[in-house]
């Protein structure tokens, strides 16, 4: 049975990847289709430069390739697809892109891709590798004259347009745009090719400090920065939407680098707070200005930071990251050759800023505190008149956030319907916080069916919760959940699928149901309206690892708390866990050899297992993920999915092949990870993994739902689980802290005022603000509350600093008072030592650089909550008993005081 099962699974992906990829080469033949305007064959010029071999075709001076040195078989650009992509609209680098208008007239777009015909070049020299005039390529009655140089300055390539106000009248450029157009198609490619041959690039908007990394896909060098050269301030970054390139799941799209974009704000996007103000120029008759960017490369991506110090760029370093709690004592360090002039503050109410002085290496030093809700932009002002923009996200103290969002998820998403025909009540549903009311209807039946992440989400998040802030009252609301919703109705309980777990358990089949069931406003033609058949399929591995971290989590609460959970013993729940674990394996063969979104959680069951000397169940747990884990490390890169490339596998691929000792695996993996997750003085972009399809899957049906890249979907605080374990294991290297934590906080940084989470924030600048959807959020709470953690480090220059905590210094003493809302995990670096509390909250710990003693104060006991159970990665034979691995710590009503 398992056979043919995983025989038809197999057979429907197959289909599925036979109609995306016929719907793709379909796409690609009607492209080729079209008339070649771009002139590739009149030729191309290949130019030497120091760090580049750069190639161009001849009739349009676009570039066709872009080599580093160091790999010539490498290119940064989509030079693989110029054959099919040399058509009008589509866009190359080197295109220019404006808005212009007359003082008092209307806005008229001019594009250089929009209707190509050969420009005429002009004249070179040693420096000026190729130049020409455009105006043959664009319409007429521009009022402006536009020169184009790709030259060498200062043995950097630099890309160079001059704009000259050809006209008799003063004008104003609202728009100018240049095409960001590098290699991040992946259509067509498996794995090893994308990661080799592919690049992702991001953002940091930042005005004059501001740049563009192009890293490739496999985290490798050599990678590219694009930098500001002259009047390049980076602006806004505006998603080329009529480039004709199908946007999909293989490919995001292009963007441009603005520094003008107020034609766009008084239009496309108005009403909409950018991440800096928008701007124009103002060009009087026969004035002139140039605009240019250069192309740097950095070998690794760890030294991005220090390329953009010796190209004299702005560097901004926030601890904890951008993302600010208000009851955090955040620090920002600025390093830059010219002193401050002024920093602006928006709202000037949203924080505070205050400079407490430098770093040996005369790095300036600042206190940040978060004042106001919400997003808060600095606007740093260097003497040499150079800006810099860092955008903040001010959020409550961690502990109030989790608190309002369980609250939220209890009551606005609690479903509670009698005799609700798909057997959903009582349980955590989606939520669309644009109407104010709960999804019971969706064509994507998983949305309104309590599986798959964007159906899962609500009540996985609920679960999660209760991890790092029980609350009785809820926790008697999801064990009725447990007892008449998942066991039984999301889970089958008995039959041949026992322990399997449903696709959906709302279904699209009207005709077996009464009339009124379904809305005539929803439109289920659609292939996502599985019917009851498709929707009770258990062959989707993906909907296992919800289900085995609700259990899991119950498990916990009932083993290490005392009345807390009453309706199941913890034997119940572990042997829950523990089977809906191998159900995966065994009933979802297919999906399951890719890695899982939450699979670390088979890890933490694996080790539960351990601890309780269930050594049957443990070997037959790690057995199975042993063969996971060997056909992963037989591939160079072990992250498949059902998606051509994903960022979701990560993370349980990384932290099986650290557990099993694959090091060259658990590496690939990680550098895998860096390529994709960057670090940026930006709250948006900071540890933001990456994805950019989920809007159509997990977020709002309608204009919004579209490739967009997403802001902290979950996939940010899933990375940062190996993010933060690989720091874990070398303390030295701040920059795996640093991005590790920026996804940590991005994973709880969407959720609103009143405690909703949605899926993800959204990046186009038409919108700029959360998916109404609650979706897949559940997925990446989850990696908040099992990866929340307080770390205690000391940088060569940065001094002692703090993530999770609020840092003090007494003498040899260094103190740090826990922010987080677990309050139960602590790193000190310098003595590698790893604290982790089962049950109980650390409020302080206090480490003596001299002797090297550690002190941790423990909060009282509450009602359910009579012992604390320390765990600590070394042997310190601390005078308490151990249970578990753990040491049980006896609690008062008052503070306890550990030494060691």
């Amino acid at each position: 049975m398992m056979k043919e099962l995983k025989y038809s699974i197999t057979l429907l992906f197959l289909l599925v990847t036979i109609l995306k990829t016929e719907a793709q080469n379909t796409y690609w033949s009607e492209i080729e289709k079209k008339e070649s305007t771009l002139g590739i064959s009149q030729g191309f010029e290949t130019f030497n430069t120091p760090q580049f071999q750069l190639k161009i075709v001849k009739a349009s001076q676009t570039v066709a390739a872009l080599n580093p040195n160091s790999n010539l078989d490498f290119d940064f650009t989509p030079g693989d697809r110029l054959k099919i992509r040399d058509k009008d609209d589509l866009y190359q680098l080197g295109d220019i892109n404006l808005r212009i208008k007359e003082l008092n007239g209307d806005w008229k777009s001019y594009s250089t891709a929009a209707k190509r015909k050969a420009i005429t070049p002009l004249p070179t020299s040693k420096t000026i590798l190729a130049a020409a005039d455009l105006a043959n390529t664009l319409p007429n009655d521009i009022p402006v004259t536009i020169k184009r140089y790709y030259e060498i300055d200062n043995n950097q390539l630099v890309l160079r347009f001059e704009i000259i106000n050809k006209s008799a009248n003063t004008i104003e450029i609202g728009a100018l745009g240049i095409p960001m157009v590098f290699n991040n198609i992946l259509e067509g490619k498996n794995l090893d090719q994308t990661h080799e041959q592919n690049v992702f690039f991001d953002p940091y908007i930042g005005l004059d400090a501001g740049y563009l990394e192009v890293k490739r896909l496999s985290g490798k060098g050599p990678n590219l920065l694009v930098l500001p050269q002259e009047n390049m301030s980076f602006e806004a970054y505006r998603p080329l939407l009529d480039d004709p390139t199908r946007r999909s799941i293989v490919f995001e799209g292009y963007h441009e680098w603005m520094p003008f974009s107020k034609a766009y704000a008084e239009n496309e996007w108005t009403g909409v707070k950018q991440w800096n103000k928008p701007t124009s120029l103002i060009l009087k008759p026969k004035e002139s200005k140039n605009f240019a960017l250069k192309f740097v490369i950095t070998e690794g991506i760890k030294t991005i930071q220090n390329t953009l110090v010796e190209e004299e760029q702005p560097v901004a370093i926030g601890i904890p990251g951008y993302v600010i709690p208000k009851d955090v004592k955040a620090q920002l360090f600025l390093n830059y050759k010219s002193k401050v002039s002024n920093i602006e503050i928006e709202p000037k109410d949203a924080l505070t800023l205050k400079k407490i002085g430098k770093t040996n290496n005369g790095l300036i030093k600042y206190k940040v505190e978060g004042k106001k809700w919400g997003r808060a932009r600095l606007t740093i002002t260097y003497k040499n008149g150079k800006k810099q923009t860092i955008n903040y996200k001010i959020i409550k103290p961690e502990t109030e956030v989790v608190k309002d969002f369980g609250h939220f998820l209890t009551t606005e998403q609690w479903f509670d319907v009698p005799n609700d025909p798909f057997g959903r009540t009582p349980s955590v549903i989606s939520y669309d916080y644009e109407t104010k009311k709960q999804v019971r209807e969706d064509s994507r039946v998983w949305i309104a069916g309590l599986s798959d992440e964007g159906g899962a989400g609500g009540w996985l998040a609920a679960m999660m919760k209760q991890l790092i802030q029980p609350d009785r009252k809820e926790i008697k609301k999801l064990q009725e959940f447990v007892d008449n919703t998942l066991w039984g109705s999301i889970q089958y309980k008995e039959g041949k699928h026992k322990y399997g777990v449903k696709k959906s358990v709302f279904y699209y089949e009207p005709d077996s149901l009464p009339k009124g069931t379904y809305s005539k406003d929803v439109n289920y033609n659609t292939w996502a309206a599985w019917d009851h058949k498709h929707a009770n399929d258990p062959g989707r591995s993906y909907n296992y690892p919800h289900v085995a971290a609700a259990y899991w989590t119950m498990y916990r609460l009932a083993r290490y708390h005392e009345g807390l959970v009453d309706n199941k013993s913890w034997e119940w729940y572990l042997k829950l866990a523990y089977e809906t674990s191998i159900a995966m394996v065994e009933q979802a063969p297919f999906y399951a050899e890719f890695g899982q979104m939450e699979g670390s959680v088979f890890l933490l069951i694996l080790k539960d297992l351990k601890n309780e000397n269930q050594t049957e169940q443990a070997a037959n747990l790690e057995a199975k993920m042993k063969a996971r884990a060997d056909h992963w490390k037989s591939l160079n890169y072990p992250f498949g999915s059902e998606m051509p490339w994903d960022s979701t596998g990560q993370e349980e691929v990384y932290m099986w092949s650290d557990y099993f000792g694959y090091n060259d695996k658990a590496d690939v993996t990680l550098n895998a990870i860096l390529a994709y997750m960057p670090i940026m003085p930006h709250w948006a972009y900071n540890g933001n993994a990456r994805r950019y399809w989920d809007f159509l899957y997990g977020g709002k049906a309608g204009r919004t739902s579209r490739v967009e890249r997403q802001i902290h979907h979950y996939g940010s605080s899933l990375n940062a689980i190996p993010m933060l374990r690989q720091y874990r294991k070398h303390a030295d290297d701040l920059y795996l802290l640093r991005v590790g934590y920026g996804g940590l906080l991005g994973g709880i940084s969407n959720i609103t005022q009143d405690g909703f989470g949605p899926a993800a924030f959204h990046s186009f600048p038409s919108t700029l603000k959360n998916d109404a959807l609650s979706g897949d959020y559940g997925s990446g709470f989850y990696g908040y509350a099992v990866n929340t953690s307080t770390y205690l480090t000391k940088d060569k220059d940065l001094g002692w600093l703090a993530f999770g905590g609020n840092l003090s210094k007494k003498g040899s003493c260094v103190k740090v008072e826990l922010t987080t809302a677990a309050k139960s995990r602590v790193f000190i670096a310098p003595k590698q030592l790893w604290l982790t509390l089962d049950a109980g909250t650390i409020k302080t710990v206090t480490y003596n650089t001299k002797t090297g003693e550690v002190e941790i104060t423990l909060s009282p006991k509450d009602a359910y909550t009579p012992d604390a159970y320390l765990r600590v990665n070394k042997d310190l034979n601390l005078q308490y008993s151990k249970i578990r691995g753990a040491y049980k710590i006896p609690l008062s009503s008052k503070q306890t005081v550990i030494k060691f």
